[in-house]
């Protein structure tokens, strides 16, 4: 097992370094001068000519991509042309608060997908299983910025229940020791901090767990179904052993392979693609700051923004293959072979 995790992680240098090349050259085809956007249309040829030089746009596109591979080499993601300030100091800043909501949108896609997936498979053709899947296709079909909006709109402005942005009360303070509030307030066992965490995250966590949870619960159904046929499982039920036992100890346990690559897929899209959430409840995460990088044509932003997000998916994507190999044996003597 330690040997094949060490092949994949030797292989996420080629794919890191292929992102890395393609997006600093797609964010310098895009229309637009950053010098210019910074310095305001009224700006002078001159003045934008100088702030192109200590930026070092003036210099050939070859030799600004072989300076920052250098500075990647190094650790240096560059500095921020809008703010000044080092873009890994301005990612480390953000990348808690989307972190923690991506990681409770998941999990309460999980939770709620999963179950809904066993149940209408386990029920199928009830109106349990109709009632189910017609839920998850609605969940696939709102677009994330209506259904954010009519979630503010109800529980927010309506009945008042929820907050409509931010991560905490301005009221209250939680002294950062892992950026993630619910940690960081379970640390200094502040009980009122957690709770305001929580109520702040449950209006974006539903917001952005609505898509991964149906697409979760149709892939638990189907992949169930498939393997609720199987022999293996015909003889569980020959042998008279419970509901339960035949569908969480014996189907559930194959089923779930797809099911795991759905999930890592998922989270995965959820940690790049939280810019519209994160928007609409203005979370300070690093969606709704690569957004603001992508206006102001911040390209070293962006360039960090998006390797961030590239290797935390290829993260993901490597725990999701050792977890395969966990479930199915055939998998681990395969890779050993």
């Amino acid at each position: 097992m330690g040997v094949y995790i060490l092949k994949r992680l030797f292989l996420l240098v080629p794919m890191l370094l292929g992102i890395v090349v393609l997006v600093f050259l797609m964010v310098h085809f895009v229309p637009g001068d950053p010098a210019q956007v910074m310095l305001g249309e009224r700006a002078s040829a001159e003045q934008v000519a100088e702030l192109r030089k200590q930026l070092g746009l003036d210099q050939e596109l070859h030799v600004q991509l072989g300076l920052y591979l250098w500075g990647l080499v190094q650790g240096d993601l560059g500095r921020s042309f809008k703010s000044h300030a080092k873009v890994s100091s301005e990612l480390l800043a953000r990348f808690p608060a989307t972190l923690e909501l991506t990681v409770i949108s998941m999990l309460l896609a999980c939770g709620v997908g999963i179950i809904a997936g066993v149940i209408s498979a386990s029920r199928k053709g009830s109106v349990m299983d109709y009632l189910g899947m017609t839920v998850s296709l609605a969940g696939l079909s709102m677009p994330i910025f209506w259904l954010g909006l009519m979630i503010i709109l109800v529980m927010s402005v309506f009945l008042g229940l929820f907050p409509v942005s931010g991560r905490l009360s301005t009221h209250l303070f939680i002294p950062e020791v892992t950026g993630l509030y619910l940690i960081d307030s379970l640390l200094a066992r502040d009980w009122r901090a957690f709770g305001d965490a929580v109520w702040h995250l449950v209006l974006p966590g539903l917001t952005l767990g609505t898509v991964p949870m149906a697409v979760i619960a149709r892939m638990t159904r189907s992949s169930l179904l498939d393997v609720l046929k199987e022999d293996y499982v015909r003889t569980a039920w020959a042998k008279g052993l419970s509901e339960r036992i035949v569908i969480f100890r014996h189907a559930l346990k194959n089923a779930f392979i797809p099911v795991l690559t759905v999930i890592s897929l998922q989270f995965g899209f959820l940690l790049g693609g939280a810019v519209i959430t994160e928007t609409i409840f203005a979370w300070p995460g690093v969606g709704r700051w690569l957004l603001l990088a992508v206006y102001s044509r911040d390209f070293r932003a962006v360039q960090g923004g998006v390797l961030l997000v590239a290797l935390m998916f290829a993260l993901i994507n490597l725990i999701a293959d050792v977890m395969y190999a966990w479930l199915d044996p055939r998998i681990r003597h395969r890779n050993y072979s």
